[in-house]
Order: structure tokens, then C-alpha cells, then sequence
């Protein structure tokens, strides 16, 4: 067991959006990690906010550069995140589907970011 490391994705409306709200789907198919939920977090929902506390570790994965996961999460007093911009890994808004290829590339680059 031990404490779960926690994904936060960006699910935004466009499509790096998805891609990040998939790619997180995808690690938690692969034990990677555990996609959490973003919008308890800014709910301010006290179980979300207690086992994020509780976490090994904290992933915020941001489709765009306006970093909605990551700023929701510092927003909420969490300053141990580990983030990951799809811009950084050459994805850009508006034309990068959420294929299967990109989804992988994406949990590809995001889960050694979990690694303790």
C-alpha cells in the first residue's frame, strides 16, 4: 500500500484538455498514479482536500499554459505539486487530437514525475 500519488488533470473544454483527462485515465489503468478530483479541489470538499494531504506525491497535468490544474491546487495550499504542461512536450491547443499516440506520449512524459 503506502500513500496514493494522486493525478490531477486539466479537463478542460478543448482538445489538450481531453488529452490530459486521458492520459491521466491511461496512468491510473497502469498503476501509475490515481486520477483525483480537480473540481474538489476547488470545491474546497474536505475528503478530497484530506487525501491530497495525505498523498506520496501530486501531479497536475495542464492541457494549456493557463495551468488551471496547477494554480486550483496551489489555490487550495498544496505547494509539493509536480506539474506537467502539454505545450512543454510540443503539444499545442487546437491541434493535437486525443489519439492513442498522444495519449501514451503524454502518460509516457508525465509518470516519472511520480516517481518517489
Amino acid at each position: 500500500g503506502g500513500a496514493p500519488k494522486l493525478i490531477f488533470p486539466c479537463s478542460g473544454g478543448s482538445d489538450v484538455g481531453a488529452l490530459a483527462d486521458l492520459a491521466a485515465r491511461q496512468m491510473t489503468r497502469d498503476g501509475s498514479g490515481k486520477m483525483y478530483c480537480l473540481a474538489g479541489i476547488g470545491g474546497r470538499v474536505s475528503g478530497i482536500l484530506a487525501s491530497t494531504e495525505s498523498a506520496a506525491k501530486i501531479l497536475a497535468i495542464d492541457g494549456c499554459a493557463l495551468n488551471c490544474a496547477k494554480k486550483s491546487l496551489e489555490l487550495a495550499g498544496f505547494t509539493n505539486v509536480e506539474h506537467l504542461g502539454l505545450a512543454d512536450i510540443g503539444f499545442q491547443k487546437g491541434s493535437s487530437p486525443a489519439t492513442p499516440e498522444n495519449i501514451a506520449k503524454v502518460a509516457q512524459a508525465a509518470t516519472p514525475k511520480l516517481a518517489c
